[in-house]
């Protein structure tokens, strides 16, 4: 409890007047188990508290009882997001290393979040993942995926990016965001296409050439019923690309081409890169293929798992602070180390105090 105290402790609490009956810290612990044992609402919150009272005794007062899920559901509304971000990142300083390595960086949207009588759209969450921690490092919201552009540098200025390496996808290949990801001692791996004027055009052809030397690392994996062999190519030969296109920080070009092979069809597809360090091609391939792990290990779970796009929690600022609780309980799940899936987990945690309060105790 003193931990997790020290992560809400600069968290103010929105409400006033007899509206505190509850411990604002118990309301948070209560929510963050019962995410942690697969609930998803505010009346899950009240039916966990109910069902469960005698296993929170054991580390909560609750003077007044358990909360009702009006009183869960008002509180998440109101309470500031930038404070709560903030609380997940103390939450995360205490729970787990600095970044290192690769960190993906990639928008969800929360498909059920949006309120049509108030004209609010889905809420759009923007995620840093720790491609080796598998963890959720930080994350901002915003209201539509085209933002993702502006929130990134935001979502930048929350991470330590010394020695990491930073993948994007090509909506958000833009200049600025090379240019502070270098300012703050990180490198790059952007993915390339045609919101770049000519810069895709020139990459591509020069890639694509055959008489061109490049350095490539072929591997083949089979799986699910299909084939699938990925050649990464890496140049840095770029003096003629930055004397026209003069990119921030930018040391190298890549590309990599991927061939599907089924029962029934071959397909091919290549994709092209901006890097700002010189990595070897089989390096180069692994970072790429890294930055799906947001959409694998964090997106589809928060989907399949988590059924984060059928939560329709829409007031306020409701959407966001449930994202980031989930955000927490993933983090949470993920660190610890036994044999089972992300589902047994869950299940466990809701089945068994003593996996729960293991759970707990890793923060």
């Amino acid at each position: 409890m003193e931990k997790l105290e020290a992560c809400f402790e600069a968290l103010e609490d929105p409400r006033t007047g007899n509206a505190s009956l509850h411990s604002l810290l118990e309301i948070l612990v209560i929510a963050l188990c019962t995410v942690l044992c697969g609930g998803q609402t505010a009346v899950d919150m009240e039916i966990f508290g109910v069902a469960k009272k005698d296993f929170l005794n054991d580390f909560l007062e609750l003077e007044h009882g358990v909360p009702s899920h009006d009183t869960f559901s008002r509180v998440f509304q109101r309470i500031d997001p930038k404070q709560f971000q903030a609380c997940f990142m103390i939450f995360m300083k205490h729970f787990a290393e600095a970044c290192k390595g690769v960190i993906a960086i990639d928008g969800k949207v929360l498909r059920h979040s949006f309120d049509t009588a108030s004209g609010k759209s889905p809420l759009h969450m923007v995620s840093a993942w720790g491609c080796e921690q598998k963890l959720v490092l930080a994350q901002i919201a915003t209201d539509e995926k085209s933002n993702e552009i502006t929130a990134i540098p935001k979502l930048l200025k929350l991470l330590t990016l010394k020695d990491t390496i930073v993948t994007v996808d090509a909506l958000n290949c833009q200049r600025n965001i090379a240019q502070q990801i270098k300012d703050q001692g990180g490198n790059y791996v952007f993915a390339l296409k045609g919101n770049q004027g000519t810069l895709h055009e020139d990459v591509s052809v020069f890639l694509d050439d055959p008489e061109i030397s490049c350095i490539s690392n072929k591997t083949t994996d089979g799986d699910h019923g299909r084939i699938e062999t990925r050649v990464s190519t890496v140049s840095t030969d770029i003096d003629w690309l930055q004397k026209h296109h003069n990119w921030p920080g930018l040391e190298a070009i890549g590309k990599v081409t991927r061939i599907r092979e089924t029962l029934t069809k071959t397909s091919t597809e290549t994709a092209y890169y901006l890097l700002s360090m010189p990595l070897s091609a089989k390096r180069f391939g692994q970072v790429v293929r890294s930055h799906w792990g947001i959409e694998n290990s964090l997106h589809w779970v928060l989907d399949v798992i988590v059924n984060e796009d059928q939560n329709r929690t829409r007031k306020d600022n409701g959407p966001n602070n449930f994202a980031v609780l989930r955000h927490m309980a993933l983090n949470i799940i993920r660190k610890e180390t036994s044999k089972g899936s992300m589902r047994v987990k869950f299940k466990r945690a809701g089945w068994n105090n003593d996996f729960l309060t293991t759970l707990l105790a890793q923060i």
